[in-house]
């Protein structure tokens, strides 16, 4: 199958995809138990009959659910989530205004966790069975058992007590401050990238022992090519497809672990936007966040799936 084609099928199976979570994430509202009006109105006192159906109205709860979706789903593709219940502003504004922090939080945990992954699967691969690959094994266990929320509280309990002048939660644009954004994502990023480095050095490691028992390996080594080459070289490639697909998955993991470590570093990312929303019960925007985030996922394993054929064009589904 050549890329061209590859590419058009992972396209319409990625449509497709997208207009089930669009479906899901729009039933969301509707599925609640009650009135879900009276809800997102809560227990304020000048609930009336009259507010009720004012708000029913504004996010088009009146009409009949087939032309609710269509409505809701027209205006999604030309970018209009809708609009806050208690602010009024469009939901893609205040979104946008938070997701360059969460941006960052997956991002570079993520980047930094993938590039030291290779390195250290591939040592615990070149050296098994030795004191070196005992010790890192055993690292790699702890970093998955420990929560990231954890290790960021003790970071920053520990960083109070050595450094306590040092600026470590709060958050600063990068384009204001480049050292003060650094220095602030700091213990952010090693408390998500540490669990997430652990678990992808452990699955390069198996995926480079499955491949250095393959027959092609054995055949290098009986041509005299050296073992630095064996193992970086024609074992990597085959042992990268698994790595790729735990990349795509931690990138989803990171969006919902983003959400606590922002709270425990008070940044004003896209978690803190969604729980403050839930507490308001401003709908709209928990619904339009949670489109973005499913959908960034699923065109992230879209992505996935092409480099599955960069890496190994053998593979044709």
């Amino acid at each position: 199958m050549g890329l061209g084609r590859l590419i058009a099928n992972r396209a319409v199976d990625l449509l497709f995809v997208l207009f089930g979570v669009s479906i899901i994430v729009f039933l969301m509202i509707r599925l609640i138990p009650g009135d879900a009006v009276a809800i997102m109105l809560g227990a304020n006192t000048q609930v009336t009959p009259e507010a009720l159906a004012a708000l029913r109205e504004r996010i088009g709860l009146d009409k009949p659910i087939v032309e609710q979706y269509l409505l809701w789903a027209g205006a999604a593709l030309t970018g209009d989530l809708g609009r806050s219940i208690w602010t009024g502003a469009p939901v893609s504004e205040e979104i946008m205004a938070r997701l360059g922090v969460t941006a960052e939080l997956v991002i570079i945990p993520l980047t930094l966790a993938a590039a030291l992954a290779v390195p250290a699967g591939c040592l615990m691969a070149y050296v098994r069975g030795g004191f070196a690959d005992t010790v890192v094994r055993i690292a790699t266990i702890v970093g998955i058992t420990i929560p990231s929320f954890w290790l960021g509280i003790v970071m920053l309990y520990v960083m109070f007590q050595v450094a306590p002048g040092v600026q470590t939660v709060g958050w600063v644009p990068f384009t204001t401050d480049p050292i003060g954004n650094l220095q602030r994502l700091l213990l952010p990023t090693i408390a998500l990238a540490l669990p997430i480095l652990a678990s992808l050095s452990r699955i390069v490691r198996t995926a480079m022992l499955d491949a250095l028992g393959q027959d092609y390996i054995r055949t290098a080594r009986a041509k005299g090519v050296s073992e630095r080459a064996v193992v970086f070289k024609h074992a990597l490639r085959n042992a990268l497809i698994p790595f790729v697909t735990t990349v795509g998955i931690m990138a989803g993991y990171l969006f919902g672990g983003a959400i606590v470590v922002e709270q425990v570093f008070a940044l004003p990312g896209l978690g803190r936007l969604v729980v403050g929303a839930i507490n308001e019960r401003n709908y709209p925007l928990i619904q339009a966040a949670i489109l973005l985030v499913t959908s960034a996922f699923v065109v992230v394993n879209f992505l996935v799936d092409l480099l599955y054929y960069a890496i190994d064009p053998r593979v044709k589904a």
